[in-house]
């Protein structure tokens, strides 16, 4: 699969010279070169809590330190990096429109006000980026909202580090780059205490949950797959050979046991990805196909 058309647009300049995914764990980095350098700068348990709906950094100013530990020593410019969050702590959408204006004037009030009542923070205080899928006589539009406290607070220790951030996004956003079926495809990523869903149909997002977790078992996870497989079957018409994973480890065999269907994990050139690289990797992915 080529890069899915809602991230393709974000990469139309230059890539930066390094890229960053964050999580509880820890931060992923790679600077930008051929082939890539990649590093792993762990975190301790409580410097982040992902959430939707609160602030994530707990400890900022541990942040800051282990950020400031991957920028280059003696760089006096800014740096182009690429920031990758948790993906639960930004609620992605996909929403259907009959019909969707070419005016972005027009555009960002009626995503808002389509946002606005499923959201779990109030859209006044928030950012919003979007990009329409057009695909036959509907128009499906990927929407990404966040608190603006959220994303300014992930956002601060890479700015006092001397990073200039271009593109920031999620994780499941980018790892999608690892799909390479051409149909209909579902991709279950496990990361800490969030499991993420997506279904693409032709390279096209038409949904995307993150749930937060009881108990991350198999049969848990299997209850929010099930439902996803009859969304497939009622507005795609089939499901899923097979389940793509991320997350899961040899707990993959488990998980197909339960749901009676393979599982299969995302594979990419730089190696099998992780829950907290997963994004990354899609990045680098998405880099190399564009270019």
């Amino acid at each position: 699969m080529t890069a899915p058309s809602f991230l393709k647009k974000l990469l139309n300049d230059p890539p930066p010279r390094f890229a960053f995914e964050i999580s509880e764990s820890g931060i992923a980095a790679a600077r930008i070169a051929a082939p890539p350098e990649l590093g792993f700068q762990p975190l301790d348990a409580d410097v982040i809590a992902v959430s939707p709906v609160r602030d994530n950094v707990q400890r900022m100013e541990a942040l800051t330190e282990q950020v400031r530990a991957l920028a280059p020593a003696g760089e006096k410019k800014r740096m182009r990096a690429a920031l990758i969050l948790p993906d639960h702590s930004v609620r992605v959408s996909v929403l259907d429109f009959d019909a969707f204006p070419d005016d972005p004037k027009q555009q960002l009030p009626l995503v808002r006000f389509r946002l606005k009542k499923g959201l779990p923070f109030d859209i006044e205080a928030a950012a919003v980026s979007y990009y329409a899928q057009p695909k036959g006589q509907r128009v499906d539009v990927v929407v990404a909202a966040a608190p603006l406290e959220v994303l300014t607070r992930y956002e601060m220790p890479f700015r006092s580090a001397g990073f200039h951030l271009g593109l920031v996004t999620t994780s499941t956003l980018c790892a999608l780059e690892m799909v390479k079926q051409t149909g209909v495809a579902v991709v279950a990523k496990r990361s800490s205490r969030a499991l993420t869903l997506a279904v693409l149909d032709g390279g096209v997002l038409k949904l995307l949950r993150s749930i937060e977790l009881a108990d991350g078992g198999m049969a848990e996870v299997a209850s929010h797959l099930h439902p996803t497989f009859a969304y497939m079957e009622d507005q795609l018409g089939r499901r899923p050979e097979e389940v793509l994973t991320c997350g899961f480890g040899h707990a993959s065999d488990d998980l197909a046991a339960e749901i009676g269907q393979p599982c299969v994990p995302l594979r990419s050139r730089y190696g099998l990805p992780d829950p907290f690289n997963a994004g990354l990797l899609g990045y680098l992915e998405c880099l190399e196909t564009i270019q």
